[in-house]
């Protein structure tokens, strides 16, 4: 594996931001995870892994150790429906590959930018799918013992966009490849509301392919689809999740509300409220700017670089938010994005 100087991190993110790593390489092998944090460890240098550049805000200063991109790439169909994929796979690739085979699992994940050793890591999500529904299985290096390890689906503590990977064990592991279980010849997944709508004068039921290229339609015209080009695409997602609450913060945030609060149920006394909803509500409408950093002009939660934006004013639009949030509503917002540096 090749180790390259001072890289400039801004083009392998779809933010565009960000500074330099101190030192930066790409794995293509687990034999080269190995070599690459064994380089990091023996120089005393912090050591950050990057996959598609999706879901990632970098400092301006960028990054002051190791960057190992991981870029293994393979998919093996097993039987069962069971699907072993590198980590470097591109993620809407592998989705549509499981498409055209008719596997049924996460055709409603279409047209999520990154690779597929993340999509473990935020438990990936959209339209009704989680990826926690699918994974029977990830293998990745424990930085503990030195050794990789296949880790059942079962410990690697799936929430809502959560799991051991950015939560409790956050660190400890390298995913080098994940273990999917899809269905053959079910039906599609149709129960978000974007999706009842788009199929809802269709005659016949729609097929995988048909909800595949209804998400990617739907996505695109929220500004989350990446094209080449769309001001709207320079960002990293949904830049905030939405927040679980007790019955009670639910109440309070109707009592300052005019009109209903939309709500999902998330468990006994719980609610998910869309943060959409939230950001509207506090005063922040699509479009709206901070210096060169906003919000996308079709999408609420997508914070963008509106061009030549730095990590410090995307930063900046995030603190204001958050605080007039948590002013109006009593509710601190959680961002999505990892931040680097």
């Amino acid at each position: 594996m090749q180790l390259s100087e001072h890289v400039t991190l801004a083009p392998y993110t779809t933010f565009g931001i960000g500074g330099p790593a101190r030192w930066f390489g790409e794995a293509a092998t687990e034999s080269d995870i190995l070599a690459g944090v064994a380089f990091a460890q023996e120089r005393g240098l912090p050591l950050f892994v990057m996959g598609g550049g999706s879901n990632l805000l970098v400092s301006d200063a960028g990054f002051p150790g190791l960057v190992l991109r991981i870029g293994l790439k393979g998919i093996e169909r097993h039987e069962e429906g069971i699907f072993a994929v590198a980590a470097g796979e591109d993620w809407d690739c592998f989705v549509s590959e499981t498409v055209a085979g008719e596997y049924a699992g996460l055709e409603c994940l279409a047209g999520i930018p990154g690779s597929v050793g993340g999509t473990p890591v935020q438990n990936v999500g959209a339209y009704g799918q989680e990826v926690s529904q699918t994974i029977v299985g990830v293998r990745a290096l424990d930085l503990h013992s030195g050794a990789f390890v296949d880790l059942p689906a079962s410990t690697c503590g799936f929430a809502y966009r959560r799991s051991i990977f950015n939560g409790a064990e956050r660190g400890r592991y390298i995913v080098s490849r994940v273990m999917y279980k899809l269905r053959r010849y079910l039906e599609p997944l149709i129960s978000y509301s974007d999706l009842k709508r788009y199929f809802q004068d269709w005659a016949s039921l729609p097929t995988l392919t048909d909800v595949a290229v209804a998400v990617r339609e739907i996505r695109r015209s929220k500004g989350m689809l990446l094209v080449d080009g769309d001001p709207d695409c320079a960002s990293a997602g949904s830049f905030f999740k939405n927040p679980v609450v007790p019955d009670a913060v639910l109440a309070r945030v109707a009592a300052h509300s005019q009109g209903p609060v939309p709500r999902y149920d998330a468990g006994p006394g719980l609610n998910k409220i869309p943060a959409a909803w939230l950001l509207e509500h506090a005063g922040f409408s699509k479009g709206y700017a901070r210096a060169r950093a906003g919000i996308s002009s079709r999408h609420t939660l997508a914070l963008i670089n509106r061009g030549g934006a730095s990590a410090a004013e995307v930063l900046a639009l995030r603190d204001e938010i958050v605080d007039r949030v948590q002013s109006r509503y009593g509710i601190r917002l959680e961002p999505e994005p990892v931040f680097v540096g």
